[in-house]
């Protein structure tokens, strides 16, 4: 039951990946690379694809977008994780961390659905490549890219009305490095079963109708591909799926394990974990996985290289 006289919480402790103080300058150090990595993939990967004419395609154009979300993504996190690595007090407003709840939650969602809309574009391009430019017009694409960002949002925002309608009185000490679901409920005064079941509900159905998309789109695409006669064609069709189902099943394996569980002690501390792969590795990794190895970015990149040469 919750009590009459209490204090309201104004800020939270984020305790962070460990307490060991002698570690903190090394994760710091760590951290920092790997954020700089993704800040200097994904902007190339957005200013090689929006300056290439030869990437102006509905794949490139989704990968662009991809890359956006992956950079607001770590944007959203590891800022503020940096600055608790150097801080003795390791704090968060009560404004900036249900902010950063929402935009947790949103950018998520949408990194779901445009993983999903991807799959579509390779379905369309593969299973149906006489329909494919008719069907997947600039409007077309658009439209499926604004449609994902507003779900996204709207989701995030539901959920943290949600949050916010629960009531923090102390402890405020969040156990983990940025303010996620589980760790917060475990902090609320009042009843969380509204909360605790909306983020199931929430998170299950979007990984799972997400995930039965891209599944279905496979199987198509798999037994299009096992039609295709020349051994030189089926590899260059699954060449252009191989990276991102290896995006698909490390994004999504870590979210299941993170959000599909009932919110502990023991669970907050696994999530810690699982947490790193998709916040700092997922968003560090796709432009590696989706794009370099791609003949398309690798002339693009090849064709800057040259022109900043050319023009020093």
């Amino acid at each position: 039951m919750l009590k009459k006289n209490y204090t309201a919480v104004t800020e939270f402790v984020l305790l962070g990946l460990t307490d060991q103080s002698e570690l903190q300058p090394v994760l710091f150090v760590v951290f920092l690379l790997i954020y700089l990595i993704t800040v200097v993939g994904n902007v190339s990967m957005i200013f090689l694809i929006r300056s290439d004419t030869k990437l102006h395609t509905p794949m490139y154009f989704f990968l662009s977008h991809l890359s956006f979300v992956d950079l607001c993504y770590a944007t959203n996190v590891t800022p503020q994780m940096l600055v608790n690595f150097l801080s003795k007090r390791k704090t968060i407003s009560f404004i900036g961390c249900f902010l950063q709840f929402h935009f947790f939650i949103a950018l998520v969602i949408t990194d779901y659905y445009m993983l999903t809309v991807m799959a579509y574009d390779r379905y369309m391009a593969i299973c149906k490549p006489l329909l494919y430019t008719s069907k997947m017009s600039r409007g077309v694409c658009l439209s499926l890219v604004t449609a994902t960002y507003i779900y996204g949002f709207a989701n995030g925002l539901a959920q943290t009305i949600l949050m916010l309608r629960l009531t923090f009185c102390g402890p405020n000490e969040i156990n983990h490095f940025y303010c996620a679901d589980p760790p917060l409920m475990v902090l609320a005064c009042s009843d969380t079963y509204v909360k605790e079941t909306a983020m199931f509900v929430v998170a299950g159905s979007n990984l799972t109708c997400s995930l039965t998309i891209i599944l279905i789109s496979y199987i198509f695409i798999f037994a299009a591909i096992l039609r295709i006669r020349s051994a030189e064609g089926r590899h260059k069709a699954f060449s252009t799926c191989g990276s991102h189902l290896v995006a698909v099943t490390v994004f999504y394996g870590t979210l299941f394990c993170m959000y599909l569980r009932p919110p502990s002690e023991k669970s907050v501390e696994q999530g810690k974990i699982v947490a790193v792969f998709y916040i700092f590795v997922s968003p560090m990794l796709n432009p590696l996985i989706y794009s370099l190895r791609n003949k398309d970015v690798k002339r693009a990149i090849r064709k800057v290289v040259k022109k900043e040469g050319f023009m020093k």
